[in-house]
């Protein structure tokens, strides 16, 4: 899928890459603001999402935000490929701790976007060269979060359904969200309060908000 604010951009990247037959990459859907882009993502339910970084709406990281539930899906999750003009460091890290799998410019080619598409839906970081430095960077300074071990004891699916009740959402629009029961989601809920010693949703809110998790 192609998210980004210029048409004739999108309809140039289709021209690109979306011969089928001889890519293997078939463009199911486009996009070119950020509630457009959720909702066709959700739609569509795309293997990979070409994003760009500045988006009417919110920009990228926001249509990174709001598809979390999707990029951890087990069976079908969605990835994303930031493709963006900007080569700032702050694009760059911002998208990939929003959950992009990687981050090329608008420098490159045809050939070499539909291998990083590839890579990208098999699990793997894909990088322009310098833009890598930035993240080595980033992960690696002194600002780094350090080791959790509250969070730690959450599993995975505890910690999506954590984040989402910590934004406000009611139990049945988590449940929508990561395609789970009602039931289910208050299983979860009522494991989270009892590994972190909480005791309602309010204080839940608190400590995710404190730590930076919502």
């Amino acid at each position: 899928m192609l998210v980004d604010d210029h048409r004739m951009f999108r309809a140039g990247v289709q021209a690109e890459i979306g011969l089928t037959e001889e890519t293997g990459v078939e463009v199911v859907g486009e996009a070119g603001d950020v509630d457009q882009a959720v909702n066709v993502i959700k739609a569509a339910r795309p293997d990979v999402v070409l994003l760009d970084v500045h988006l009417p709406g919110g920009g990228g990281v926001e249509v990174l935000r709001r598809s979390a539930a999707l990029m951890s899906h087990a069976e079908h999750p969605v990835r994303f490929l930031a493709l963006s003009v900007s080569d700032a460091a702050e694009d760059v890290i911002g998208v990939i701790r929003g959950g992009a799998r990687g981050y090329v410019t608008k420098t490159i080619t045809g050939d070499d976007l539909v291998a990083a598409i590839f890579r990208v839906a098999e699990g793997d970081a894909v990088f322009s060269p310098r833009l890598a430095g930035f993240v080595l960077d980033a992960f690696a300074s002194s600002e780094a979060a350090p080791v959790d071990e509250d969070l730690d004891r959450l599993t995975q699916r505890e910690r999506e359904v954590l984040r989402l009740i910590a934004r406000g959402y009611a139990y049945k629009e988590v449940g929508k969200e990561l395609f789970i029961s009602v039931k289910t989601v208050e299983s979860h809920v009522s494991a989270v309060l009892r590994k972190l010693q909480l005791s309602n949703r309010h204080e839940l809110t608190r400590w995710a908000t404190a730590r930076r998790l919502v």
